[in-house]
């Protein structure tokens, strides 16, 4: 029997639906196998992924950057992982810091930590447009206090940050665990009344986010401020806490998310 009268509404039916996600789907066959094209473009993606792990991050170059947003200029911490390799074979070490003395203490509402994690080339590429939509939703609200730039760091390391800056209410800005659709995807932790031994419980977060592909800053900004509002309300983060933007949106007809 010819197939070959099928392939090409088979390839026009794939092409369609690709155009709708990021993941690898009808990728064809080259006799038991995947086409040599499609072998190709995996391997890249699991090169640039692995890159993006171990990318050391520019960590005086992110801060001249920061310093642009308005809230000063960042002050750099590290955690107790002496380096890249550390921080992957011991990720207790990356959520303790090795030394908080330069952070100075305030009375902020609202603090920021940017943070490498597992992508320094997230925080790279996203970083300072997230901070930015990040600060124009809540600077008119909230006092704000200097961000601080955290290298070979996990989440909970923020925790300890948020208590040296003496703020409420923690936003945190890391890069996600690359994977084989996205190597420079952030994400956006928020912890309410921060100090160490919080767990993930405590915490909101908000992910995907790297335009035009994923998550655009500025949605992303206006559901941290609604999650921000609703923890102070509340008095806590975490699994209790929703996220009502989208509801607050749709009461709203004018106002358009672009999802």
């Amino acid at each position: 029997m010819n197939h070959s009268a099928h392939e090409p509404a088979a390839q026009d039916f794939w092409t369609e639906l690709r155009a709708t996600t990021q993941a690898r789907i009808g990728l064809g066959r080259a006799g038991d196998a995947l086409p040599t094209r499609r072998v190709l473009e995996f391997r890249s993606a699991h090169a640039a992924a692995r890159d993006a792990v171990h990318q050391p991050l520019d960590a005086a170059a992110l801060a001249d950057q920061v310093e642009t947003v308005g809230l000063g200029r960042p002050v750099v911490v590290a955690s107790q992982a002496s380096d890249r390799g550390e921080y992957l074979r011991r990720p207790d070490l990356g959520r303790s810091p090795a030394d908080l003395s330069s952070i100075p203490r305030g009375t902020a509402e609202v603090g920021f930590v940017l943070a490498d994690g597992l992508s320094p080339r997230a925080l790279a590429d996203h970083g300072v447009p997230l901070l930015s939509a990040l600060v124009a939703q809540l600077g008119d609200t909230y006092s704000l206090a200097p961000p601080v730039i955290a290298t070979q760091a996990r989440v909970a390391l923020g925790d300890h940050i948020a208590e040296a800056m003496g703020v409420q209410t923690l936003v945190l800005l890391i890069g996600e665990r690359p994977g084989l659709s996205v190597a420079d995807s952030a994400g956006v932790y928020l912890t309410h009344l921060p100090r160490p031994g919080r767990t993930d419980a405590d915490r909101n977060c908000v992910s995907n986010i790297h335009p035009p592909g994923g998550l655009g800053y500025e949605v992303a900004a206006r559901v941290v401020a609604s999650l921000v509002g609703g923890a102070r309300k509340l008095g806590r983060s975490g699994v209790d806490l929703k996220d009502t933007s989208r509801a607050d949106a749709l009461a709203a007809p004018s106002e358009i998310l672009e999802l």
